[in-house]
């Protein structure tokens, strides 16, 4: 028999916790003191196993010094089971949710990219008095310093010349650290004999200033939002905030690598089609201005997106998609998790608690220290920001057999969750329709332990009779529609249709038959290929699953024959393409030839009745002309020697 290429180290932490090796897959015994008594047992792991998991996070840089002592080239993991399990009231049944979270680490991360950017110290001090001042005095050894002071700014003359001192008022500001621009009016150098104090020049307007560093001690308007890279902003009447955002900008010198946080496909983009506007979701999102429009996409600035995720969260097509970790792998770990919990024996179905890093794990581990801790059937995920967890996640925890989401966030966030609560209330609508109670998926705003613990102590627990083991799908929108698709398969109560609220990222079009010309400029402009067309015959074809009712068909439509049907058909989404209308084409009265339909040329010819330049003779002439092909129209000009355009009352 092979050796197993994997193990699993289990420690009790000194007897503090009551792990199963059994009900963890765990090679030998449950060790007591991994860390210290027990270290060869790891040591000894590393030079059979190519894989390692290691039950323990509290003792994590020993293990990996000694795997870096010892050459070990394998996959050495971490997993918390005493904070987030062993370590509560319920710390005795939290087996299977252990082994939920060994399955969910042991899920290899997606690498992703970083983005570079490169500051030469080169500083603006924004500011109103002497602290502006000050502050430029504490970074002028380390910085080359700018102070640009508002208007009316009472400042004693510094005593010599060190840096810049000027006048201004920003009136635009754009860039990230190390590449700011800011326009500047009300510009004014100082004048040298200024006395009691500043005294300035005749102001000009439309300075512009380019720094790599931007600190503002003005205490009014921020110039950006809070994460924008490079930017710096405190209460000049709160000195300590001040000196703590001095000490941080003093070190902004250098090359500086941040992650790319999302993917964006352009090509998927549902925004704009012919200078017609779409889908607005990410626009409407983004806290920081990462996201503008560029054309019939959008554009997603790395260096200033400070990675909430809500634009990936809302993004109906795809095009934007999380990339820290790829949706893919957060669903893998979803369904690895899920399988470990009901493969250890678990009857119920557990709640999955999605929170950050240091916010939920800190409260986390406090409620495990001084509180209850976590109950049993609660199994935390940590996800980069509480707001990328979109529909697909959400639906998708569903599917694999969770009884309930929770999203854990900041009372005070650094951007508003208006996203997040969206996902929550679409899925939530979606599970009530299939038959799940109310509150499946909910927000937990908090900074409180004791305030959470009574939230997920109180989560009730459900039985599940019917789970889904798909295999989550690379793509975003592949996996939105299957993740929805499988949680109502799954549900108690699978309804084949429902209707949803405006805005949801799943429809129908209604089409008017009668107005309809088939015209098909609808199919030139849907960005996803959900109305489509006929080669060989007038037809307008539509399939559901792939809508995501961004409206562009609508504003697109000469006719106004359009209209959205927010909802979900599942038997639409399993129709690859429904004809929504197609008629026989038109015979050029000339030869025969096929082209356009009946009704757009009688159309046309009916709005023609009457018109000067098709009445009487002539008149009669242009409108057989229009009953003819291209080639035979052209024919007809060059061999009569007919002008269509002379004027008949000429």
């Amino acid at each position: 028999m092979s050796q197993p290429d994997t193990i699993r180290l289990i420690c009790n932490c000194e007897g503090t916790m009551h792990p199963d090796a059994e009900a963890l897959d765990a090679q030998g015994r449950v060790a007591s003191q991994l860390c210290r008594a027990q270290l060869d047992h790891f040591r000894a792991a590393l030079g059979r196993f190519a894989n390692v998991t290691v039950a323990c996070t509290q003792e994590a840089p020993l293990f990996s010094e000694i795997a870096t002592e010892t050459g070990y080239a394998g996959n050495l993991r971490f997993a918390n089971i005493r904070e987030t399990a062993g370590w509560s009231d319920a710390g005795r049944e939290a087996g299977p949710k252990m082994a939920a979270l060994l399955a969910m680490v042991e899920c290899e991360a997606t690498p992703f990219e970083v983005v570079s950017m490169e500051s030469n110290g080169v500083a603006l001090v924004l500011g109103r008095d002497d602290v502006a001042l000050d502050a430029a005095r504490d970074l002028s050894e380390s910085l080359d310093i700018t102070v640009l002071l508002v208007p009316g700014a009472d400042v004693i003359p510094p005593r010599q010349t060190t840096w810049p001192v000027l006048q201004g008022r920003i009136r635009r500001g754009e860039g990230h650290l190390g590449a700011f621009s800011l326009t500047v009016d009300d510009y004014a150098a100082p004048a040298p004999s200024s006395r009691a104090k500043l005294e300035f020049d005749a102001p000009r307007n439309g300075a512009v200033s380019q720094c790599d560093l931007v600190i503002d001690l003005t205490g009014g308007q921020p110039l950006f939002h809070e994460t924008r890279p490079g930017y710096f902003r405190a209460d000049p009447r709160d000195r300590t905030a001040v000196a703590r955002i001095v000490a941080q900008a003093g070190q902004m010198t250098g090359t500086f690598d941040k992650p790319r946080y999302i993917d964006f496909s352009p090509a998927l983009c549902a925004h704009s089609r012919n200078t017609l506007t779409g889908c607005t979701r990410c626009l409407d999102l983004c806290p920081t201005g990462a996201i503008t429009s560029a054309g019939d996409t959008v554009a997603i600035d790395p260096n200033i997106c400070a990675g909430c995720g809500q634009c990936a969260a809302a993004c109906p097509t795809g095009a934007a998609a999380y990339a820290l970790p790829v949706v893919e792998n957060s669903a893998e770990r979803l369904r690895s998790g899920l399988e470990a919990w009901f493969a250890a024996g678990a009857k119920t179905a557990p709640v999955i608690l999605f929170h950050d890093a240091p916010h939920g794990i800190g409260l986390i581990d406090a409620s495990a220290r001084f509180g209850r801790g976590l109950p049993a059937h609660v199994i935390p995920m940590q996800v980069n920001e509480p707001s990328q967890v979109g529909p697909e996640l959400l639906a998708a925890a569903l599917a694999y057999g969770a009884g309930g989401v929770r999203v854990l966030a900041n009372s005070r966030p650094a951007h508003a969750l208006d996203g997040l609560e969206a996902s929550l209330d679409l899925i939530d609508s979606i599970a009530q329709a299939a038959g799940f109670s109310a509150g499946l998926c909910s927000l937990v705003q908090t900074d409180d332990p004791d305030m959470l613990e009574a939230v997920l102590w109180t989560s009730a627990q459900r039985a599940r009779q019917k789970r889904s083991r798909f295999l989550p799908p690379s793509d975003k929108r592949g996996l939105l529609v299957l993740s929805v698709e499988e949680m109502i398969r799954t549900a108690p109560n699978p309804v084949r249709t429902m209707s949803l609220p405006k805005g949801a990222p799943f429809g129908a079009v209604d089409l008017n038959l009668e107005t309809c010309t088939l015209c098909l400029s609808c199919v030139g402009a849907c960005p996803t290929g959900a109305l489509s067309d006929n080669p060989d015959m007038p037809m307008l074809r539509f399939s559901e699953s792939a809508c995501v009712q961004c409206g562009i068909c609508t504003v697109t439509c000469p006719e106004n024959a359009l209209a959205l049907i927010p909802r979900i058909d599942l038997d639409g989404w399993a129709a690859p393409k429904r004809v929504l209308k197609e008629e026989a084409p038109f015979a050029c009265t000339s030869c025969g030839k096929l082209f356009g339909t009946r009704s757009s040329i009688e159309r046309v010819l009916q709005r023609l009745d009457g018109h000067w330049m098709f009445s009487g003779p002539e008149g009669e002439k242009r409108r057989d002309l229009l009953s003819m092909c291209e080639d035979c129209r052209t024919r007809e000009v060059v061999i009569s020697g007919f002008d269509p355009h002379e004027n008949v009352n000429g």
